[in-house]
């Protein structure tokens, strides 16, 4: 009785995660009954005979939790069926002219050399990832043609019928799976970066609030929880596999809601090939707040200014790009958090090489630099996230956020005074907006050109998309704000391996 209540918990908490699940259980239930009318109505029972198993073996092989999943195994199927229908009745011809004796001879031959050809094409990566389930179909259904019809007269019959069979039940899956509450491979992606976006921009914007004020007052439970909501980014870690099966069914599907039948999957794994990057550096700031080797408030308060902006700019930018995936719009709201962030970073490297660390014991001080060297790294990768992004939104048509005369809302250390509305060029396609910056943005970015100037300013070029302008004219095409400030991380390890020199 205890096991019936487990599996029905089981059950439950299954159903909860995604109901998904429980509807795709009742399709495949509908499949199997509507193709297992072959064997109990009687006049199709006349045509197909025990054939007719074959419609509900590839029902129960083909149909899959999502359309691109189902539909690639489907196509596969029924290809690879009729190949190798052709092929293993071509064989059987052949081997029936060299007389009785000579034909299971050949036949054995022609079954050994496809087996082994096919079985090793199955080894080529990019079959493997498409084609790798239609190889296999195609070796058994090779295999069984051309061996049974050594004893079977009427081979033409047999492969139209198994043939037909195998077509009508892969249809079939199609059609529910399609037309009964789809589940798009494509949208799950689309979804899963989005998130992966949200999960890091989670942990940057919370990392400093644990990092300078770390404790372990109060409830341990509230600590722990605290601490667990933190480590969500280690699903993005483990996402890689789930990432390319996607990516690889959405293939498959054809065109649904924004997602057309060429949408550029591809770019979304270059998205979350630097989200994974990213959250490598993440688990490497994660084990600083573990660690038993904590460095002193004081010290950390030198840079903490700094440190803050640098993660709280990068969450916001990277919250960004989720909200404007998820929404399948074009934004540059992103671009202004990451000029933010290698703002900070750049006033960072400035403390760091005006000595400020220099009473720092050699210790704490490869510690601190660590992390810090970490953050850099962080900021650099969120600004090549948000170039994947923009070109991902560009290849995938997202439509247009901003307007022309669009202000842009004053940020922590950037205040937009006005912008020139585009005008409209016909020698070119790109224009200059200039964006006035406060006495603080300005005098940073200057200082590190050994000037001072409160009048300085940032230029952004904003791209106007002719065909957009043809059918919207009050959008336009996308913006890019290009940051005149950079750091180096080499920097921050070179200024902390000069301090523990000069210490030794």
């Amino acid at each position: 009785m205890e096991k019936v209540r487990e599996i029905v918990r089981e059950g439950r908490r299954v159903g909860k995660e995604d109901p998904r699940r429980v509807v795709h259980a009742f399709k495949v239930g509908l499949a199997l009954a509507l193709v297992s009318s072959f064997y109990y109505y009687q006049p199709l029972y006349d045509n197909f005979g025990v054939n007719a198993m074959w419609a509900v073996m590839t029902v129960v092989v083909v149909f899959e939790f999502s359309v691109g999943a189902t539909l690639g195994k489907g196509i596969n199927r029924a290809v690879a069926t009729l190949v190798a229908g052709g092929l293993g009745i071509g064989a059987h011809h052949l081997a029936s002219l060299s007389g009785p004796t000579i034909e299971p001879i050949l036949l054995a031959i022609f079954v050994f050399v496809q087996a082994a050809l096919s079985t090793f094409v199955r080894f080529f990566p990019r079959v493997k990832a498409r084609y790798d389930y239609g190889i296999l179909i195609f070796i058994l259904t090779f295999s069984l043609i051309s061996v049974s019809g050594f004893r079977e007269d009427e081979i033409l019959d047999l492969a139209h019928k198994r043939l037909s069979t195998v077509i009508m039940g892969g249809v079939s899956c199609v059609l529910i799976s399609i037309f009964v509450c789809p589940v798009w491979a494509g949208q799950d992606l689309h979804s899963l970066i989005a998130s992966n976006l949200d999960t890091l921009s989670h942990f940057l914007q919370e990392f400093v609030e644990e990092y300078f004020e770390a404790t372990d007052d109060g409830d341990i439970k509230e600590v722990e929880k605290r601490r667990k909501n933190l480590e969500r980014y280690k699903s993005v870690l483990n996402s890689k596999s789930n990432e390319e099966t996607l990516a690889n069914f959405a293939r498959w599907e054809p065109r649904h809601g924004q997602f057309r039948f060429r949408h550029p999957w591809q770019q979304y794994l270059a998205v979350a090939a630097l989200l994974k990057q990213c959250a490598y550096r993440i688990d490497a700031l994660n084990s600083y707040l573990k660690s038993d080797f904590q460095i002193p408030k004081d010290i950390k308060k030198k840079l903490e200014e700094s440190l803050r902006r640098m993660s709280s700019e990068s969450g916001k930018s990277l919250k960004e790009m989720s909200i404007s995936l998820k929404k399948m719009t074009k934004s540059s709201s992103a671009d202004i958090h990451v000029l933010n962030s290698q703002s900070a970073c750049k006033t960072l490297c400035t403390l760091l090489k005006s000595g400020i660390l220099n009473d720092v014991e050699p210790l704490r001080l490869i510690s601190l630099t660590t992390t810090v060297s970490l953050l850099i790294d962080i900021v650099n990768l969120t600004e090549k996230i948000s170039e994947s992004v923009h070109e991902l939104a560009s290849a995938a048509r997202f439509k247009n956020k901003m307007k022309p005369t669009a202000s842009l809302k004053k940020s922590d250390s950037v205040s937009i005074g006005r912008a020139a509305v585009p005008i409209k060029s016909h020698d070119s396609d790109d224009h200059v907006v200039t964006i006035l910056c406060d006495a603080d943005v300005s005098n940073t970015v200057d200082q590190s050109r050994g000037e001072t100037s409160v009048d300085s300013c940032h230029h952004v070029a904003i791209k106007i998309d002719d065909d957009d302008l043809v059918h919207e004219k009050h959008e336009v095409g996308e913006i890019h704000a290009h940051s005149c400030v950079s750091c180096d991380p080499s920097d921050v390890l070179d200024s902390s391996n000069k301090r523990i020199s000069s210490s030794n």
